[in-house]
């Protein structure tokens, strides 16, 4: 529901507001709009942190139909990190699934299995770690690597820093972008996109923006 709520409330907008390609080709973000600074230290070298749940649509949307993350890593400063926390304050297998995401950095299978995931999710079909392993079965993971690594103590680690990312930054709702840590960018200020292109290209643009400022 919250997914076709955002798609209809940016329809709206679009039909309420129009844009040239000029006025598109000025878009500066501006402070107190499209981001915020954050009382967190900023970060020396560039990074991008996302924290996200398969659970949320808006992520899914994110992710799987607007392609704000992959837009943002394609285009984002050389030396700059990407990474993304699962949280696990959503959802029936929330803390599943953040231990899944843990095991899919610790082997390197984001890619292969994040859009599945968030598939599997969004279709309610995860309910269980039964569940998330048949998706990394089914996408190429050996039984034997799943179940002697998605306890072990590389995996454990990963689990306590995404929640500690968690609480660090306080995070209440997703998806949520911070940019070199002391920057986080506020959904709201895209409100008054004129279309559902406008808020994907303003919203990566916020991000490469704060990246090389």
């Amino acid at each position: 529901m919250l997914r076709t709520a955002m798609k209809k409330l940016l329809l709206i907008l679009a039909a309420l507001f129009s844009v040239n390609a000029a006025q598109a080709a000025d878009f500066v973000p501006q402070e107190g709009k499209q981001f915020i600074t954050v009382a967190q230290p900023a970060t020396v070298d560039k990074e991008v942190i996302e924290f996200f749940s398969f659970y949320c649509p808006h992520c899914a949307n994110f992710q799987l139909e607007y392609k704000i993350p992959q837009t943002i890593q394609a285009k984002m400063p050389a030396g700059t990190q990407f990474v993304k926390y699962h949280v696990n304050f959503l959802g029936r297998a929330s803390e599943d699934l953040t231990r899944a995401w843990a095991f899919a950095m610790a082997t390197n299978s984001t890619e292969l299995v994040e859009d599945a995931l968030f598939e599997a999710a969004q279709a309610n079909q995860i309910n269980s770690m039964a569940d998330i392993r048949k998706i990394f079965l089914d996408k190429g993971i050996s039984a034997e690597q799943f179940d002697n690594g998605i306890n072990s103590f590389a995996v454990n680690g990963l689990v306590n820093k995404q929640v500690k990312a968690l609480e660090q930054y306080q995070v209440r709702g997703v998806p949520a972008f911070f940019v070199n840590g002391n920057k986080q960018i506020d959904l709201g200020g895209f409100s008054d996109s004129a279309s559902v292109q406008q808020f994907v290209d303003n919203y990566a643009d916020t991000v490469l923006y704060l990246l090389n400022h």
